[in-house]
């Protein structure tokens, strides 16, 4: 196996692995709505946080 597909190997594991905690986060924002807005939204932008970073360090590991 090439460097090139270890890099994409990772690459989809990271994104996987993002898309995930994406649904974590989904699912933990559809628990807390019945406690109130504010809680929702932020378990939804921690989610998107996580998925970010995940996405930026697949990213950063394919193009080096």
């Amino acid at each position: 196996m090439g460097m090139k597909d270890q890099f994409q190997d990772k690459a989809q594991e990271l994104s996987e692995r993002a898309k995930k905690q994406m649904a974590g986060a989904k699912d933990e924002a559809s628990e807390r709505s019945s406690q109130g807005r504010d809680a929702a939204d932020q378990a939804r932008e921690r989610g998107q946080e996580a998925a970010d970073q995940t996405s930026d360090r697949a990213r950063d590991q394919f193009d080096s």
